[in-house]
């Protein structure tokens, strides 16, 4: 059976810079750089790549589908394949910005603007294929993706339509050409709450209680182990592929046990993981694992620290019943993003000063 013949269970969404590579976009020479990256020469972000690819593992009656949605310019899509080519990803859409057309057409808001470009990407990339089927999203805090994906998520549930829409694509000064499609995109569409969990990586270690009013839905992450375990609770992973994603961190990027469990302690305390999640991932490490002695290092303290936790139960947190001011929540995403850009002024400053 052909992948592309079965049926999709489960779809993903992925930004790409900041969310599956470790891209440096603040200042403008980052940006040069970037631009002039060879495939071979683009990091991917510890755990992503091991992440992705448990997620779409070959199963025999269906398949999962990755659409990566980029602010990255168009003119860079050979590279950026090339790099997915060697992690071993193959995407199912790869969508990136029209930067060149923007420019010719004196789109300057467009270049930087992310949420008429991202939430119009979204809903155009709806095949009949994905029609009923749960989405889980992945992004980062560097741009407003928290902001962007929970609109969405509320748009495919009907609970954003119409006038209150169009408000929200006003204040967030989105061109009223985008503004209209997305309008009339929305309208033609059927009511499906389809966006299961939101996952946002803490690139600028935004504090998580920040995003407080997306959840329980979204969850912020230090780190794509910390997914794991969340997506393992959401029946995406099995145990095997938990411990092999924390493998893959332990020998290829650096990571070491005890920064690992301290991960799982942090989202367990932050109550995005149920007692029962961890005594299951638990009783899964007592199989016997044939690993080297740094593995069996890690399964053994991650075990240790499992059993110090027997007992403990965070409070999940818990939808909220009141309608959501996302009007304000951009407000404050833009204003959280003009004050890392001054910090990150500041520090270029007093680092040529000499001071520090």
């Amino acid at each position: 059976m052909k992948r592309d013949s079965k049926r999709v269970e489960h779809v993903f969404r992925w930004d790409l810079d900041k969310t599956y590579l470790d891209t440096d976009f603040d200042k403008v020479a980052d940006l040069v750089k970037t631009a002039f990256q060879k495939a071979e020469e683009k990091r991917t972000i510890p755990g992503a790549g091991a992440l992705l690819r448990a997620l779409l593992a070959e199963v025999p009656e269906t398949r999962r589908a990755v659409y990566f949605i980029s602010g990255s310019p168009r003119q860079m899509r050979k590279v950026l394949e090339k790099k997915l080519e060697i992690d071993g990803i193959r995407p199912d859409a790869f969508v990136l910005k029209p930067n060149l057309q923007n420019l010719l057409l004196l789109r300057f808001r467009a270049l930087r603007g992310q949420l008429g470009y991202k939430l119009r990407a979204l809903l155009d990339h709806q095949p009949a294929e994905l029609d009923g089927v749960p989405e889980t999203l992945f992004g980062d805090d560097a741009e407003q993706d928290a902001v962007i994906y929970s609109i969405y998520a509320e748009v495919l549930a009907g609970r954003i339509r119409g006038d209150r829409l169009s408000r929200l694509l006003q204040s967030a000064n989105v061109y009223s050409g985008d503004a209209k499609a997305i309008l009339a995109r929305v309208e033609a569409m059927p009511h499906q709450d389809r966006v299961r969990r939101i996952f946002i990586k803490l690139d600028r270690k935004s504090p998580p209680g920040r995003f407080r009013p997306y959840m329980p839905r979204l969850v912020p992450v230090y780190n794509y182990f910390q997914a794991a375990l969340v997506l393992f609770q959401d029946s995406l992973l099995t145990a095997n592929d938990v411990v092999a994603i924390s493998l893959d961190m332990i020998e290829n990027d650096g990571y070491n046990p005890f920064a690992l469990t301290n991960s799982m302690q942090d989202v367990v305390r932050r109550g995005h993981l149920a007692a029962e999640t961890i005594q299951n991932i638990g009783r899964s490490l007592l199989a016997d694992y044939a690993v080297d002695e740094i593995a069996r290092r890690f399964l053994d303290e991650f075990a240790g620290r499992i059993e110090a936790l027997h007992g403990y139960q965070a409070e999940l947190p818990e939808p909220s019943h009141e309608e959501v001011d996302y009007v304000s929540l951009l407000e404050e995403e833009l204003s959280a993003r003009k004050r890392h850009k001054q910090q990150q002024r500041l520090a270029d400053r007093l680092g040529k000063s000499g001071l520090f």
